[in-house]
C-alpha cells in the first residue's frame, strides 16, 4: 500500500537574525556643552574670580555660535557663579568672605550631626570610606588636586548620607559646587594641606569604625574650622 505523502515542513528557517546595530550616540546639545565647559572651568580655577568672560571667546573655545553660549550663561548666574553684564560679557564671580563663613557654618551643623548619627557604622560605609580615602591618596600623590577636592566632596557626602535623611542629603549636595571651588583654591595656594586632609580623614574613618561617635564629631569640627580660617586669608 503506498504510503501517504508527507505533511510539508513548518519548521522556521535557520538563518540567524541579527539585532540591528545601535546608532550613533546622541550629541550633547551646545547649550550643555558650554554650560559644562564655564562651570569645570570656574570649578578648578582655569577661570578665575574677576574673570570677563565673552561669549566669542566661549563660542570659539566650545565651537559653538553665540545663542547656546547666552543660554548656558543664563544657567550659570542663576547658580551663582556668574553675573552677565549686557554687551560686555560674564563676571565669574569671586568668592566672598561671607560665602565662605555660610558653607562652614552649614558644613559643620550637618557634617558633625551625620558624624555622630553615622555611629555604629555600616561595613559598607567603612567599605567605602577606605575606598574613597585610598583614591584620594593615589590622587594626591599623582598632584590631580582638582580630584583630589572632588574625592573630599564624596568622603564627607558618604557620611552624610549614611544618615538616611533624604532632605538633609540633598541640602549637602546644593553646597557641592561651592565646596568645590573653595577646595581647589585652598589646596593650589597650600599643596602641603592635602597631606594633613588625608591624615584627617583616616582620622575620621578610624574613629567611626571604633564607634567613638564623641571623638568623630571632634575631628569633623577641627577639620572644618581649619578650612575656615586659611580660606578667610587665601580667598577673597
Amino acid at each position: 500500500m503506498p504510503s501517504a505523502p508527507s505533511a510539508p515542513s513548518t519548521a522556521l528557517p535557520t538563518t540567524p537574525v541579527t539585532a540591528p546595530a545601535p546608532g550613533p550616540a546622541k550629541p550633547q546639545p551646545a547649550a550643555d556643552r558650554v554650560y559644562v565647559h564655564v562651570k569645570q572651568g570656574v570649578l578648578e580655577r582655569r577661570y578665575e574670580g574677576g574673570s570677563l568672560l565673552t561669549e566669542g571667546e566661549l563660542a570659539d573655545a566650545v565651537g559653538v555660535s553665540r545663542t547656546p553660549v547666552r543660554e548656558a550663561l543664563l544657567r550659570l548666574e542663576v547658580e551663582g557663579l556668574i553675573k552677565l553684564y549686557p554687551k560686555k560679557g560674564a563676571l565669574v564671580l569671586p568668592v566672598s568672605a561671607q560665602e565662605i563663613a555660610d558653607v562652614v557654618e552649614t558644613r559643620q551643623l550637618v557634617e558633625e550631626h551625620a558624624a555622630r548619627k553615622a555611629v555604629p557604622a555600616s561595613p559598607l560605609l567603612i567599605a567605602r570610606l577606605e575606598e574613597l580615602l585610598e583614591q584620594q591618596r593615589e590622587q594626591a600623590a599623582a598632584g590631580d588636586l582638582a580630584q583630589a577636592a572632588v574625592t573630599d566632596r564624596c568622603f564627607h557626602a558618604e557620611i552624610v548620607r549614611s544618615g538616611g535623611n533624604d532632605i538633609l542629603s540633598r541640602l549637602y549636595d546644593q553646597l557641592r559646587d561651592r565646596q568645590l571651588r573653595m577646595g581647589v583654591a585652598v589646596l593650589h595656594s597650600h599643596p602641603d594641606r592635602i597631606a594633613k586632609t588625608l591624615t584627617e580623614h583616616q582620622e575620621i574613618l578610624d574613629a567611626l569604625r571604633a564607634g567613638d561617635a564623641d571623638a568623630a564629631v571632634a575631628i569633623v569640627h577641627r577639620h572644618v574650622s581649619w578650612f575656615s580660617n586659611l580660606a578667610r586669608g587665601e580667598v577673597r
